[in-house]
């Protein structure tokens, strides 16, 4: 077998990216060597991979759903919003400048464009993407692609790389997916189709709903309709399930179980729950950190942004930010940063990641990211950090509370740690803690010796469950994205347009796209 496939979406947020890991977990079950692509991505929730490279956290995700070592050649192009207007251009898995959005998209006004992204960015990030696309075809069966966005942003087409202009560059199928849920899924799939051009419709092969609640077969006579009106057939009906939210790219969202505000705890081992309270700040990054946390029985995970939302608390963690000043600012605006102070003084349980582990030092200098200069911090860790125009990207191993510990590291602060007891790179003053690493609370027993220091601090009988394993749940969760294609999709004809591409004779729909 060798093909691939293009999903793309009606609108953002429609599912491309866990229906996406969903195929490659469904192919992989199959025996099929198959690999994740998005030529690019705009996310704040990244990952490194093992050779160093900065990717989308979603591609991560699908590459372990397909069952294969994430790769830049699988996100050759990130974007990482650092304001409304500019973010940080990551190639190839290196940052390489930050640019406007009217710089990167082909207009004047581009800031620091950077290296390799000068005059004619667009067919240089063409020519990137379609190489990596063809290494993958050449080592994989085969290479599911997941679109951003919607396919229809005409006014974005001229400069398209990560939908339509990779599916004609590779000559791959497309299929459109709809979120039944949001309403006026048959308009969308329509309006989708009828604003591409001739070229671009002859690859848009059908169309798959999802999040649908009810009797299919009440829903069975409109796309009926629907192909009488397309030419173009429907590949399935997926059901809505809570909780398939895994890795995304943006939004709050607990991947394990569902959004925060409406997540369901299991039951605690010990007689108390642990209330976990993560501030939300701005340009949050990675704030798929607290996943494992609300994976665990009896921990019940919630996002605030006001002081009184931490009363009740028994640990507040300061997350990841691409803006550490920005959110600095934001947390004493709010009055978080005096009830963080207060808490820490009472020794009740802070933990700081990343941006939020800068946050709660004493002193920033800071000419790259937010090239404010110098800046106090909380003082509440004897930490001075100096932000350096090289990103570090790792993937460290270590030791903490006498257990194994792994994560990863992306940032461009520089910490000097003066003080404190040793907290993998970070340290610890009495119940405050502070880290650059990610995903560290992602190791099982570390997570479990962690949380019971916390509850001990918090005078909470609260008892981590003996046997949470956070991989095995993961891969409970891709098994089911692959259930949801097996079972709700007609895989037959699935495999047919992987192997053979859009059927041939699809009619065009007016009016197409604009000249």
């Amino acid at each position: 077998m060798r093909g691939g496939l293009l999903v793309a979406g009606t609108t953002s947020d429609a599912g491309k990216s866990v229906i996406t890991a969903g195929i490659c977990r469904w192919l992989a079950r199959k025996g099929v060597s198959v690999a994740p692509f998005k030529a690019q991505n705009m996310s704040l929730n990244s990952f490194v991979t093992r050779e160093g490279a900065e990717i989308g956290r979603a591609q991560a995700m699908q590459a372990q759903a397909a069952r294969v070592e994430p790769s830049a050649l699988m996100n050759p192009v990130l974007l990482k919003p650092g304001s409304d207007r500019s973010s940080q251009v990551v190639l190839m898995g290196k940052p390489v400048g930050e640019m406007s959005a009217r710089g990167f998209f082909g207009g004047s006004g581009g800031s620091s464009p950077g290296k390799g992204l000068h005059g004619g960015r667009q067919e240089q990030l063409l020519s990137t993407v379609v190489g990596c696309l063809e290494e993958l075809r050449g080592s994989y069966d085969a290479v599911i692609c997941e679109g951003a966005g919607s396919p229809a942003e005409i006014n974005l087409r001229r400069t398209d790389i990560v939908n339509m202009g990779i599916a004609r560059a590779a000559r791959f199928p497309v299929l459109v997916v709809g979120d039944i849920d949001r309403g006026g899924v048959f308009a969308s799939f329509f309006g989708t189709t009828a604003l591409l051009s001739a070229e671009d419709q002859e690859l848009v092969a059908g169309y798959l709903v999802n999040k649908f609640r009810g009797d299919v077969s009440l829903l069975e006579p409109g796309l009926d309709m629907l192909k009488d009106l397309t030419g173009r057939r429907t590949f399935g009906v997926l059901p809505f399930q809570h909780g398939l939210g895994i890795d995304e790219e943006d939004g709050l969202r607990v991947s394990l179980r569902g959004a925060v505000r409406e997540s369901v705890v299991a039951p605690p081992v010990g007689e108390d729950v642990l209330r976990v309270a993560v501030c939300a700040v701005p340009l949050m990054s990675n704030f798929t950190d607290v996943d494992a946390l609300a994976a665990e029985p009896g921990v019940v995970v919630r996002f605030v942004d006001r002081a009184e939302e931490l009363v009740d608390a028994d640990l507040v963690v300061v997350p990841g930010t691409r803006g550490t000043v920005r959110a600095l600012e934001w947390l004493r605006e709010r009055g978080l940063a005096d009830a963080i102070a207060r808490r820490a003084a009472e020794g009740r349980p802070v933990l700081g990641i990343c941006g939020g582990f800068q946050v709660l030092g004493e002193h920033i200098e800071d000419d790259v990211e937010s090239r404010a200069g110098a800046v106090d911090g909380l003082g509440l860790l004897p930490v001075r950090v100096r932000f350096e125009r090289e990103k570090t990207l790792a993937r460290p191993v270590g030791e903490a509370l006498g257990e194994p510990v792994e994560g990863y590291e992306i940032h461009h602060g520089v910490a000097e740690v003066l003080g404190g007891e040793p907290f993998l790179d970070g340290c610890r003053v009495g119940e405050v803690w502070g880290t650059h690493w990610h995903g560290s609370l992602e190791s099982d027993a570390f997570r479990r010796r962690f949380l019971a220091e916390v509850a001990r601090a918090a005078g909470r009988r609260f008892v981590p469950a003996p046997d949470t394993s956070f991989g095995a749940l993961r891969e409970e969760q891709l098994d089911l994205l692959g259930d949801l294609i097996e079972h709700h999709a007609d895989t037959d004809a699935l495999l047919r347009l992987i192997e053979t591409g859009a059927p041939s004779g699809l009619p065009f729909i007016a009016p197409g796209a604009p000249s």
